[in-house]
């Protein structure tokens, strides 16, 4: 039983069709010419799609940029290019956020670690590993969100301006 698992696992098929998987979920997100204003009209939920336009313009005051789509459903602010040690680089969005159905999710791209005073007076919501998630906005005290906005890109501009 274990030595069919292996095998399996192992198989080119399972790789194949593994790396294939990898490279539609590299394709998905990237910068595209989508239109912000016609995406965020679409969001169903009212109340979303009016904490979506707050988010929207929050982000364009803090960043300066233009908002811009990233894949089908995410709305970036400005952009850095990236490189890994494995020779792997691409671009990114300086900060974004999506109206997913569960919740508002915000990419702050610098993480959280740095930010522990920040997120214990921010309000309700959780976090992963780079995503900000909230259910509204009003679970969220605004200025401290702005804050946290301003610090992340301000550190993704200098880790970046040093590479």
């Amino acid at each position: 039983m274990v030595s069919w698992l292996v095998g399996w696992l192992c198989s080119k098929r399972t790789i194949r069709s593994t790396l294939r998987e990898i490279k539609m979920a590299e394709l998905k997100t990237q910068l595209n010419d989508g239109n912000v204003a016609a995406f965020l009209n679409s969001v169903e939920n009212e109340k979303k799609r009016a904490d979506s336009i707050a988010i929207l313009n929050l982000m364009q005051e803090v960043t300066g940029e233009e908002p811009k789509m990233w894949g089908s459903s995410i709305v970036g602010f400005g952009s850095y290019h990236y490189k890994y040690e494995s020779g792997r680089e691409g671009d990114w969005f300086t900060v974004g956020f999506s109206p997913r159905k569960q919740s508002l999710t915000l990419y702050i791209m610098s993480g959280f670690a740095q930010y522990d005073l920040l997120m214990g007076k921010l309000g309700k919501h959780k976090t992963g590993k780079s995503c900000l998630y909230i259910k509204k906005m009003e679970d969220v005290d605004q200025n401290i969100l702005r804050e946290l906005i301003r610090q992340s890109v301000e550190h993704v501009k200098k880790t970046n301006e040093a590479n």
